[in-house]
């Protein structure tokens, strides 16, 4: 069996600024991590190697050359091979872009792939989109938000238990199939000294564009339907009233008091 996780590196998320006369991401100097849901989907995958022989797990990632430490850092966890898809071409791309990067990625370097895993979004861009859409460009089925996955006792369909917004849902899909992780039972698991020594024998390549069939007018920007043209902090919300060392009963009264003010009650 073969698997595909998709995974991204991501600024760390507290440390992340915008800036103010040009409304884009400061970049430079911040810390980069492997995203936590792609871990968490690595997790998934590496479930379902300890419970089935003979499976073989492949990270991709489309990103800068400096994306290969997140492609090590998934090598550490457990996956099998690292492939980085890297080209100046590839700049500016949106999420229909990288899918569709992604999706000629995979078909190149895994076309016998039976399970793609992504992370259910990325902490920087927070879209969701990139995952559904590589699914609909592969033609296969797709299952979002999943927190536990298993293979069928004939080893062809894969069960899914997702989250929905009134609880959870149970889901089968014949392979291949293309899911999305959230956190679940799912752990950021920390490698060992053992492992992290491990991941730099396994393999780890890079691929351009001239390894995807596409078009020059289908990458980077030429090939985005959309462009962000402005990041900016939400506004500073009104000053609050804040009720300290007050009984139940007195908070009670003091939160009914205003809100007759204010006109809500």
């Amino acid at each position: 069996m073969n698997i595909v996780v998709c995974v991204k590196q991501v600024p760390e998320i507290s440390e992340v600024k915008v800036n103010p006369e040009t409304g884009t991401l400061v970049r430079e100097g911040v810390a980069s991590i492997l995203n936590p849901f792609c871990e968490y989907a690595l997790d998934h995958a590496l479930r379902i190697k300890q419970a089935t022989p003979d499976v073989n797990i492949t990270a991709i990632s489309m990103g800068p050359p400096q994306a290969r430490a997140a492609l090590l850092r998934a090598l550490e966890l457990g996956a099998d091979r690292g492939v980085l898809v890297s080209d100046r071409r590839f700049a500016g791309a949106d999420t229909w872009a990288t899918a569709l990067t992604l999706a000629a990625a995979v078909r190149a370097v895994r076309e016998d792939f039976d399970l793609i895993l992504v992370g259910k979004q990325a902490i920087d861009g927070d879209t969701a989109q990139v995952g559904p859409e590589m699914a609909e460009i592969l033609g296969i089925p797709q299952i979002m938000y999943g927190v536990r996955m298993e293979l069928t006792p004939n080893g062809k369909r894969l069960r899914v238990k997702r989250e929905s917004e009134n609880g959870y849902q149970v889901l089968e899909a014949r392979l291949p199939v293309l899911v999305s992780a959230s956190k679940g039972e799912a752990i950021r698991r920390l490698p060992s000294f053992a492992d992290i020594l491990a991941a730099r024998q396994k393999p780890l390549e890079m691929i351009t564009a001239d390894a995807l069939n596409l078009s020059e007018e289908q990458l980077g920007l030429q090939g985005s339907y959309t462009q962000v043209v402005k990041i900016f902090p939400p506004q500073a919300k009104k000053a609050c009233r804040k009720l300290e060392g007050l009984s139940p009963d007195q908070a009670g009264r003091e939160i009914t008091s205003f809100l007759s003010q204010e006109n809500f009650i």
